[in-house]
């Protein structure tokens, strides 16, 4: 099992810094921040950029893995952003993970303008948003990129330069819906989930146990990640409720768990005492594999 923390970008970067930096130092594997211009309950609070925190998150640690919980192409078009994935993965020497999804429904969706789309129209954007940034962060040809799709086009585009990772940024892709996982089996080194919106207890536990058997149907071998903070519990009330979600999570067959770093208030509200009693029994749990 692997553990990740999800660091809101909430942080002026001088609070920060110590954030990205701890998270490293009390032992997880990887470290994820939100990718969206504003998010729910949180919108008329302080919010940064995902990038430009990626970038600086990358100059202050060397060994996490950094990675976008998720981006969409909710106000994203696929060669501009390629090429800053490349360059932050080439600047943390390759620990970038892209995660990525539809998007929601909600701020990012219609800040820009954009009409309502419908669950299909979602869910084609979402597909030819994947399949253009594996195209373009392959760089499988020597001269520009031309994309003509239904959604993002692009005159000889140019991916001048070379990710750390090869063939590309591994992608962990959010799904649930049957095209969705047939598109993240195809893609995805890994795929994430949250469980079904609006689930909590054992009809969340339920949720994800039934779209980890979608999962299994497309017959795909890939890491598996379970946010926990989606089904009403916060893993870091205390060690208790985090062992016990670890211990469902590898039950379901997860390779991977990801929890929030506590905030003073509201969501995610919770201790950074309780924080590094969870990063002790990590290195616990680690000694016993």
């Amino acid at each position: 099992m692997r553990f990740g923390i999800v660091i809101l970008p909430q942080y002026p970067w001088a609070e920060a810094r110590r954030l990205w930096s701890s998270a490293e130092t009390l032992g997880f594997d990887h470290a994820w921040t939100y990718d969206h211009l504003s998010w729910r309950s949180l919108a008329d609070e302080p919010w940064g950029s995902t990038i430009p925190t990626l970038t600086a998150a990358a100059t202050v640690t060397s060994t996490i893995r950094l990675g976008t919980f998720v981006t969409s192409p909710n106000f994203r078009h696929p060669v501009p952003f390629a090429k800053e994935i490349a360059t932050v993965d080439d600047i943390s020497g390759g620990r970038l993970l892209l995660g990525v999804g539809s998007g929601g429904t909600g701020f990012d969706a219609y800040v820009l303008g954009y009409r309502e789309l419908s669950p299909k129209e979602r869910y084609e954007r979402f597909a030819e948003f994947v399949e253009q940034l594996d195209a373009l962060l392959r760089f499988e040809t020597d001269g520009p990129i031309s994309l003509d799709g239904d959604w993002f086009t692009a005159h000889e585009a140019r991916m001048v330069g070379v990710a750390a990772q090869q063939p590309r940024v591994p992608f962990v892709i959010a799904a649930n819906g049957p095209k969705a996982l047939a598109l993240t089996a195809r893609y995805g080194q890994g795929w994430v989930t949250t469980g079904r919106d609006g689930a909590t207890g054992e009809e969340w536990w339920n949720s994800v146990r039934e779209l980890s058997s979608r999962l299994d149907e497309t017959g795909a071998v890939l890491d598996r990640y379970l946010s926990f903070d989606s089904g009403g519990q916060y893993a870091l009330d205390s060690v208790g409720a985090f062992d016990d979600l670890v211990g469902r999570a590898a039950e379901l067959g997860f390779t991977d768990v990801i929890t929030h770093w506590p905030r003073t208030s509201g969501i995610y509200a919770g201790s950074e005492r309780v924080l590094e009693d969870v990063a002790a029994r990590i290195a616990e749990l680690r000694a016993a594999q």
